[in-house]
């Protein structure tokens, strides 16, 4: 995993007034908390954050006010819900060979056996446990030739080393289901006719 460099700067002022300069600005507020230190308030360059979040469970090493150094990871984003930019973020405070609880997406290969099956993702992303300088990006499972009423358990899945599940062995992380043909309800059709008159 890559660590991605930010500058940040302590911020003094709070409430919602402060935060929309901020984001006017084209910043960040956040907040650096861990390791039973007191929160640090904190403001990003807006941009940079967002292309570091596109990487999930990111490493990110802060330059705060050019005078510390710290390892952090994404706790918390908020965006806004219409246009999608960054609203707020918390960052959690790592060490080098800590180990911290994170999720991992999953990504799926392979083609399910043919029949026209559905793949459901019970689990979309992972509960591991592995050490901050070294969260894998993604784990990647074979779904080929699945057939529909398989499942896909935690403890199938191989992770790298040094990473271990933090949820049950026997959790579902992936299942076929068989596909369904859907009847249009009685009457459907003249419904129809109707509108359209």
């Amino acid at each position: 995993m890559s660590e991605v460099k930010i500058a940040a700067e302590t911020r003094t002022e709070f409430g919602k007034g402060a935060a929309r300069r901020i984001r006017r600005s084209d910043k960040v507020p956040g907040v650096l908390y861990g390791h039973g230190s007191d929160p640090l308030h904190l403001t990003f360059p807006g941009h940079e954050l967002l292309l570091a979040l596109r990487t999930p469970n990111v490493l990110i090493a802060l330059d705060i006010d050019g005078k510390t150094n710290e390892l952090a990871i994404p706790k918390s984003v908020q965006r806004d819900p219409v246009k999608g930019f960054l609203e707020h973020v918390d960052l959690l405070l790592v060490k080098r060979g800590e180990k911290v609880q994170v999720e991992i997406p999953v990504q799926t290969e392979g083609e399910l056996a043919p029949g026209g099956n559905l793949l459901e993702h019970v689990l979309s992303a992972l509960p591991v446990e592995a050490e901050a300088t070294h969260i894998p990006e993604s784990v990647t499972v074979s779904v080929e030739g699945l057939e529909a009423g398989a499942s896909v358990l935690a403890k199938d899945i191989k992770l790298p080393s040094g990473v271990s599940l933090s949820v049950e062995d026997d959790a579902v992380v992936l299942q076929v289901l068989a596909a369904q043909a859907e009847e249009a309800p009685e009457g459907a059709e003249e419904g129809e006719e109707a509108a359209e008159a």
